[in-house]
């Protein structure tokens, strides 16, 4: 970042020097997309006395095309009596340019631009020097006492009359339309002081890290803001908002040695799962196959062949029996002749009447049916005469 020479002189350089010579006048890098919106984290606590707070902000990189997050952070004051005034983006000559913050005595003009954390368009309410201490606002920062011992504090409640929103640069189409006012303007011509080593430090960092540039965090860096300049890991580290967070050293450790096996595993997975699946689904449709077929076949077949077995032999049986059994019931009792006969003529006439010639044909086997069918007729027709 360069120096910013004043915001007249930046004018009539834009008009009369090409775009691509415009970081060596002082003005910084042209861009012809708008920059993103500024992301929205929290302040880390300040890590010790001394230290000024540098809003985040939004740099570009010729060599790769992008914008990235520089996160906010805190730095030592190069020097006791001097304040930080941000860089800022402005539109000029159909471009976008930045123009690079400085130290100074003052805070100068930077865009209107709403950093926060005291930075809320015009000057810095987080705090000022006095007899050669820096003196903090606690509405405004973070001081964890727990951590620090700072005794140089003061409270003073900030209203902010500006329409809050996180528009990252001036004019042009959407951007904030905010003037020097004549303090700024004074605060131009002094002399100012150029980035330290330790925000270069900041800037650098953020450049080469490709989780912190615009198309791989869609404007929510995971880094918004850091204790330490350079320090992007580890306590003190702040994500934005809906950003994810940041690893630490041991997490990212963790993450790379999970991630080599995993394609390891991924490749091993489908191997298996083709040989299981395809033995068992013959298989089972062959066990299926058979099981219907034998349960159905052993039902109908025993059934309907053991009952009219044993009932023709259990009939037959019975009625031998029953033959000698009735005839000395009926004698004292008149009543179950009635039935008897009954019995005996609707269901077996022919079968009651057959046995007689059983003892005849038990010597000749073959004649049974010849006797049988003969005498059948007669012995049928007597029965009906009989009645």
């Amino acid at each position: 970042m360069k120096i910013r020479i004043g915001l007249l002189l930046s004018t009539l350089l834009l008009a009369a020097i090409p775009l691509a010579s415009m970081a060596q006048v002082g003005i910084g890098i042209s861009v012809n997309i708008a920059p993103p919106e500024l992301p929205v984290y929290e302040q880390p606590p300040i890590p010790q006395d001394g230290y000024m707070w540098t809003p985040g902000y939004w740099a570009y990189s010729d060599d790769f095309g992008d914008y990235y997050w520089v996160p906010g952070t805190w730095v030592p004051v190069p020097e006791p009596g001097l304040l930080w005034t941000p860089g800022y983006w402005g539109f000029a000559g159909g471009a976008f340019v930045f123009n690079g913050g400085y130290w100074g005595p003052h805070i100068g003009f930077y865009g209107g631009v709403n950093y926060g954390f005291g930075y809320g368009g015009t000057g810095y309410e987080g705090g000022y020097w006095q007899n050669g201490h820096l003196f903090y606002n606690r509405s405004i920062t973070n001081i964890n006492n727990s951590s620090v011992h700072i005794t140089n504090v003061y409270n003073k409640t900030v209203v902010n009359n500006v329409t809050v929103n996180h528009v990252s640069y001036n004019g042009g189409t959407g951007g904030i339309e905010a003037r020097p006012t004549a303090a700024e303007q004074a605060a131009a011509h002094e002399t100012h002081t150029p980035p330290t080593s330790a925000q270069r430090e900041q800037e650098t960092t953020a450049r080469n890290d490709p989780a912190l540039r615009l198309s791989a965090n869609h404007g929510k860096p995971a880094v918004a803001a850091t204790a330490r300049p350079g320090v992007f890991k580890g306590a003190g580290v702040v994500g934005a908002k809906n950003a994810p967070r940041a690893l630490s050293p041991a997490e990212a450790a963790k993450s790379k040695a999970e991630a080599k096996p995993a394609p390891a595993a991924h490749k091993a997975a489908p191997k298996p799962a083709p040989k299981p699946a395809a033995k068992p689904a013959p298989a089972t449709h062959e066990e299926t196959a058979p099981k219907p077929a034998p349960k159905p076949a052993p039902k109908p077949a025993p059934k309907p062949a053991v009952k009219p077995a044993p009932a023709t032999h259990e009939e037959t049986e019975a009625k031998h029996e029953t033959a000698p059994k009735p005839a000395p019931k009926p004698a004292p009792k008149p009543a179950p002749p009635k039935p008897a006969p009954a019995t005996h003529e609707t269901p077996p006439p022919a079968e009651h009447e057959a046995p007689p010639p059983k003892p005849a044909a038990a010597p000749k086997p073959a004649p049974k049916p010849e006797e049988h069918s003969s005498k059948p007729p007669e012995e049928h027709e007597t029965g009906h005469g009989g009645r």
